[in-house]
């Protein structure tokens, strides 16, 4: 015979709501009501090949290369093929990351579940469709706009759309906006509004994921280039008119000495090197499921000094399991006869798991090791869903007898008053790296805004968390990078700081409880630089303590991949979430690690640093030549001389002392943690040595212009130069180069092996115009370079003295 009671529940308790037929959803795909906004992790193929083709500099070397083309010989116009084979190369290298990050985006796409025929299934989220009926439970993202059809303490994040940081309980014929995320409880709501008319479509509709423009890197590159330009209209407006209306030139030779003069000012291939630099990046971390969904974050990992780390999921594996189950002295109270407390304590236990449709991982462990009783039913009345902000669930229970309780599962330390005898026996155990829940039996309803005070503890749960394997490994990879790592957690500070001990964390041994810590930012950020462990943190103290850490000046990134991590992963220069995590988390995480293995940051971080470090490198190499190109211009123009080359000379030493190397240096291993103020580190040595280069290389032209008279004497003045200039370049890339390894010594000697051929071979000697006249001059010429080398040597250490990075 059925308990009357319990059948009346039953009747009052609300049908779910079946979703939409096969038929219905056939409809609505037919009239487009669909939610059809494309998820793109990268720029398309169009925009790709404009944004490599259509450039400012591709612009002025293409008008140059046609005017060579009328004028000729084609030797002039090599440069036009070198930035048609550089260009080519970028489209190249972009697509195949683009490959990789689209491939990597499916696998990380969230697959919300909807109802569908009366049942529920997970779909892309382009497949819903209007009216279709979506479930939520903690760590879901609302996709779509919609109203609440059924709340069982639902509680909706709507901080990444109104900036209001506080949890909004939800009920039925309540509004839900897309881009919100449920914190707590779970329901289902109906999509009233898809696609494009949905509230964050509507905002995020001219956003793309891949982009190259917010970072210090490319902003950097940016206002150099922009520097460049005004600094080269001008003389190159001189430079045309000196060499076309005061030289009494063939206007062809002008022409050609003009276009020599303008070309070497373009720093064409370091906004290229730059994209091919991060289109490696991704495609080497995409080879390590590691999906980067915004392409800065590659740059912003490597500038890190501060990494906060959430214990559960990244210290951690997510799975718990029950270790132990203590009863206290409220055992004795819960109604049980002697000896039955344990086995009632374990129902109590099953049934507050099945009260919950979507447990966490602790709850999880309890489930598994304590299954729903078999027989007569215990019924569920009420329920309150674990909240990280509270630190506890709990659920009104009825038993098989008819007994009706109100049952908390949670915090020790939160549900107890300070001193409580229970607390002692937590501290043991959490000292051993344990993590305990207790559960305890209320005497107020769970509505009560009071409902921890004065509860019975019956019970504690010790739960035995599962570390990672690689977890130490990379905790000392951080700690020899000079990057400080904060586990930040929920749970305990001590049982936090036992398991970052095991882990071998410096200052795991002085764990902090955050609800001791100073709410003043300035302190904050004090208490935070001194410790290293911080448990019973809510999730708003966790954004409070990013933002203390960068009031302090450091660049921290965050991980996590709980509901509770959202806010601290959205105001941290880089947020990494694990591709396992909730889906909040991957939405605005920069960083997705799609194989949950946190050992991959460093392989993020190594990427980082070896693009810009070697990105840094190498625009010295093209600032220097940029430097050089001005002011060899600007002194043609004021001595009233013809320029001292031609394109081709041009083109050659680029191609030796810059092109060439600066591709090798770009793709090196490089692990500097990358610094800040990227255009005056540049500029500090590029400025110098290009002037030095410049003056050096026209006073071994005018030498040459002294020394040389009658037929042939400007191509051999001209060779002169040139090999002055390719000396001294070739010693900015020998110091560029440094520190050396066997293959960055082999590559400067490669490239001065290459500028021996071409003077050696005399075809190439004819196409190139190089011939050296002489003994005395040349050997002036190395002389001269060798001044500057010394000169340069001596500059390059004094910069660094004055002017430290």
């Amino acid at each position: 015979m059925s308990d009357p009671a319990q059948t009346a529940t039953e009747e009052h308790l609300p049908v779910p709501h079946p979703g939409l037929s096969a038929p219905e959803v056939a409809e609505r795909v037919a009239r487009g009501e669909v939610n059809d906004v494309p998820v793109r992790s990268s720029r398309s193929t169009a925009e790709i090949v404009r944004a490599n083709v259509f450039t400012r500099f591709n612009a002025i070397i293409g008008v140059l290369f046609l005017i060579i083309l009328v004028v000729g010989p084609i030797q002039d116009g090599l440069f036009g093929f070198v930035i048609v084979a550089n260009t080519a190369i970028g489209i190249i290298q972009e697509l195949r990351a683009k490959k990789t990050l689209d491939s990597l985006a499916v696998i990380g796409e969230a697959r919300p579940t909807v109802r569908r025929d009366g049942a529920p299934c997970a779909i892309p989220t382009s497949g819903i469709v209007l009216d279709d009926v979506i479930e939520l439970g903690p760590g879901d993202k609302c996709v779509v706009d919609g109203r609440v059809l059924e709340a069982d303490g639902l509680e909706i994040d709507e901080s990444l759309l109104t900036g209001e940081a506080d949890p909004v309980l939800k009920r039925p014929g309540d509004p839900v906006m897309s881009g919100s995320f449920v914190v707590a409880g779970g329901g289902a709501f109906a999509a009233a509004k898809v696609g494009r008319e949905a509230y964050a479509a509507r905002l995020a509709e001219e956003a793309s994921r891949f982009t190259l423009v917010h970072s210090e890197l490319r902003t950097g590159i940016s206002r150099i280039l922009k520097y460049v330009t005004w600094m080269m209209i001008p003389t190159a407006i001189g430079l045309i008119f000196s060499q076309w209306i005061l030289q009494d030139h063939d206007w062809r030779e002008a022409v050609r000495r003009m276009v020599a003069g303008i070309v070497p000012m373009v720093p064409e291939g370091l906004v290229l090197l730059t994209s091919v630099a991060f289109a490696i990046g991704v495609i080497r971390l995409g080879r390590k499921q590691c999906l980067v969904q915004e392409l800065p974050a590659i740059e912003g990992l490597a500038r890190v000094d501060v990494v906060c780390l959430d214990k559960t999921g990244t210290l951690t594996e997510g799975g718990m399991d029950v270790s132990e189950l203590r009863l206290l002295d409220g055992a004795a109270s819960a109604g049980t006869a002697p000896g039955e407390g344990e086995a009632y304590v374990r129902q109590v236990l099953g049934a507050l798991g099945k009260a919950d449709p979507r447990p966490n991982a602790s709850l999880q462990a309890i489930i598994d090791a304590y299954p729903s009783p078999d027989g007569p039913h215990w019924q569920c009345t009420d329920s309150l869903p674990f909240s990280s902000a509270r630190k506890y669930s709990g659920a009104a229970l009825r038993s098989p007898d008819g007994e009706s309780a109100t049952w908390l599962l949670g915090a020790p330390d939160v549900l107890l008053p300070a001193g409580d005898p229970a607390l002692a026996h937590v501290e043991d155990l959490n000292a051993k790296g344990l993590r305990v829940l207790l559960l305890a039996r209320a005497t107020r309803g769970l509505d009560d805004p009071g409902v921890t005070d004065g509860v019975r503890p019956t019970g504690l749960v010790v739960l035995e968390q599962r570390l990672r394997p690689d977890a130490g490994a990379t905790l000392r990879y951080f700690a020899e990078q000079d990057v400080s790592a904060k586990v930040i957690s929920g749970d305990n500070a001590v049982s936090v700081g036992a398991v970052a001990a095991k882990l071998g964390l410096t200052g795991a041994k002085g764990p902090v409880d955050a609800r001791r810590l100073p709410a003043e930012r300035e302190a904050m950020g004090r208490a935070l630089d001194e410790g290293a462990v911080f448990g019973r943190v809510t999730p708003q103290q966790k954004r409070d303590m990013v933002g203390a850490l960068q009031h302090r000046g450091h660049t921290v990134a965050m991980t996590g991949d709980g509901v509770n991590d959202v806010l601290a992963l959205k105001d941290a220069d880089i947020g990494v979430s694990m591709g396992s995590g909730s889906e909040a988390t991957r939405a605005v995480a920069q960083i997705v690690l799609l194989n949950n293995s946190f050992a991959t940051l460093p392989s993020v971080v190594a990427e980082g640093r070896r693009v810009i470090g070697n990105i840094t490198r190498v625009a010295t190499l093209f600032l220097t030549k940029t430097v050089y190109s001005v002011l060899l211009a600007i002194l043609v123009v004021c001595s009233q001389v013809p320029y001292p080359f031609l394109p081709r000379h041009l083109t050659l030493l680029s191609t030796l002392t810059i092109g060439v190397p600066a591709f090798f240096l770009a793709l090196a291993p490089n692990k500097e943690r990358a610094k800040p103020h990227f255009v005056r580190r540049v500029m500090r040595y590029a400025i110098p040595a290009g002037a030095i280069a410049g003056v050096a290389t026209f006073a071994a032209y005018l030498l040459a212009r002294h020394y040389y008279t009658g037929p042939g004497a400007r191509d051999a003045e001209t060779s002169a130069a040139t090999l002055t200039l390719f000396l001294i370049s070739l010693w900015v890339l020998a110091i560029i180069a440094r520190p050396y390894t066997w293959w960055r010594i082999g590559l400067v000697l490669a490239m001065a092996a290459g500028f021996l051929v071409v003077l050696a071979t005399p075809w190439l000697q004819h196409f190139f115009a190089l011939k050296l006249v002489g003994e005395t001059m040349p050997w002036a010429a190395v002389a001269i370079a060798a001044v500057a080398a010394a000169v340069l040597e001596l500059a390059w250490r004094w910069v660094g003295r004055r002017f430290p990075a």
